[in-house]
């Protein structure tokens, strides 16, 4: 009998930790990812604002899993899923490759969703990867380099405000920090304005901000957010994002308003990965309104039971999209593929999640905690919040490095990681206007042309044609 093939998709937490369950089953494991890293997401913000660099929170997968024997590590980015011949096809840059599988697991995660505004991610960066981290960096601290050569004080109030779309931990998490940015790490820098005078304006629809943390929780953060100097517009939408602004609506009194702001940062909403709309086509799966797999109770396709769906990319109801979902379900299905190879029951047939509460960071020293019936804030809640995540960063060296940077950012208000350049800040846009493909096309030498130039140069070409015939 052949060794069953396990193909995983995705390097995240659901990827990474189903991996590692499987490294003593008889089984060989191929992961492919469009990133050479693991990701500790959580700590995106951190990359964002200075404090962390990406290496300390993306550990390289390859050396994650250099020990494990039974895995072969792919870098590369899964177009199509042939569920009835079991083939997964993939390429690296402009290089098709196909790898079969007899298991399949899926964890391919979840992007930002603009809630059907696609074009407001021009002018309004997610937090969902290093590179948007990278270029969210970028524009940060270039919107104070630009304050610095400007001498009408109108255009340095508008580069001096910073709209956080999102209340969520992420959004909480990135306005505390931007605000000790300018109100501290800065202090001192800049000749012709002070970056204290700095706004940072958090927008978010619910009543108050981190609304799946209760009440007393969301209002402290609010409270805290607040003596930091963070303006919190609870109950409020954002209806249109431009270059130079960004337009909220208030859900009480209907009125809109124009904040003229450069820099915006877009942390409300997820959309799951673009394989469920796959996994939906050859399967006929359904998706939930996010995009995400609606899968069984043991977490398989209906109907598949070869294919598992997990992390972000999975819809189960009262399963948050976290860490801890991701990697409950990563032990669940590596558990259930053991038990099919050896021939035994499964220690459950179906995911049940434990919730072991949820916490955010909302400035130096200042975190609240929520677990079950135990709510904590301030300082002891920031001690949690620090002992939990260098726990859950995956590798010695990256916990080490975390560890001191943490320690020069909170001791001195330094951030020594503030490295930031031109090709961080547009390298997504130039990509996406070049079209799927560049980047191999650009690598290889090759010339490359925008969409709009490709059509322009098809119709002359039709033109050229038709004109051939008429002659």
């Amino acid at each position: 009998m052949s060794t069953p093939r396990i193909v995983v998709i995705g390097s995240g937490f659901g990827g990474l930790f189903a991996t590692r369950k499987l490294r003593k089953a008889n089984v060989d494991v191929t992961l492919i990812a469009k990133t050479s890293h693991h990701l500790f997401q959580p700590l995106l913000y951190q990359v964002a604002t200075g404090i962390l660099s990406a290496g300390e929170i993306a550990p390289s997968t390859r050396e994650i899993l250099r020990k494990q024997k039974n895995v072969q590590v792919i870098l590369g980015l899964v177009v199509d899923i042939d569920t009835e011949n079991r083939i997964v096809h993939w390429r690296n840059h402009n290089r098709p490759e196909q790898t079969p599988y007899d298991i399949l697991i899926v964890a391919a995660g979840a992007g930002q969703s603009y809630f059907g505004n696609d074009h407001f991610a021009v002018f309004a960066p997610g937090m969902k990867s290093i590179d948007d981290a990278l270029e969210l960096r970028a524009r940060i601290f270039g919107a104070f380099e630009l304050a610095e050569l400007e001498t009408d004080p109108g255009e340095i109030e508008k580069l001096l405000t910073f709209v956080v779309v999102g209340a969520g931990p992420t959004g909480v998490e990135m306005a505390g920090q931007i605000r000790e940015l300018a109100s501290h790490t800065l202090h001192g820098e800049f000749r012709n304005f002070d970056p204290a005078k700095a706004r940072v304006i958090l927008v978010d629809g619910a009543d108050r901000p981190l609304p799946v943390f209760g009440e007393k929780l969301g209002d402290a953060t609010r409270d805290a957010l607040e003596k930091l100097g963070v303006e919190v517009r609870p109950r409020s939408i954002v209806t249109n994002v431009d270059g130079d602004s960004v337009t909220i609506k208030s859900l009480d009194s209907g009125e809109e308003t124009r904040i003229d702001t450069v820099c915006k940062v877009w942390a409300a909403g997820v959309q799951g990965s673009e394989l469920g709309k796959v996994l939906s086509e050859r399967t006929g799966v359904e998706l939930d309104r996010a995009g995400r797999v609606v899968v069984a109770p043991d977490l398989t396709v209906p109907g598949h039971p070869e294919i598992f769906v997990i992390g972000d990319l999975m819809s189960v109801p009262g399963v948050p999209g976290v860490a801890q979902g991701a990697i409950q379900a990563a032990d669940f299905v590596a558990d259930q593929i053991v038990a099919r190879i050896n021939g035994r029951a499964p220690k459950a047939t179906t995911f049940a999640y434990k919730d072991k509460g949820s916490m955010a960071t909302i400035a130096r020293f200042k975190a609240v905690v929520s677990m079950g019936k135990f709510k904590l804030t301030g300082f002891p809640a920031w001690v949690a919040w620090c002992f939990l995540h260098l726990l859950y960063i995956v590798g010695f060296k990256a916990q080490v490095g975390t560890l001191l940077h943490w320690f020069i950012s909170f001791v001195s208000n330094a951030r020594s990681e503030r490295t930031t350049t031109n090709q961080q800040m547009v390298g997504r846009l130039a990509l996406e206007q070049l079209g799927t493909g560049s980047s191999g096309r650009l690598v290889a030498g090759e010339e490359v042309i925008n969409a709009s130039e490709d059509e322009e140069a098809a119709s002359e070409a039709d033109e050229e044609t038709r004109d051939r015939e008429a002659e």
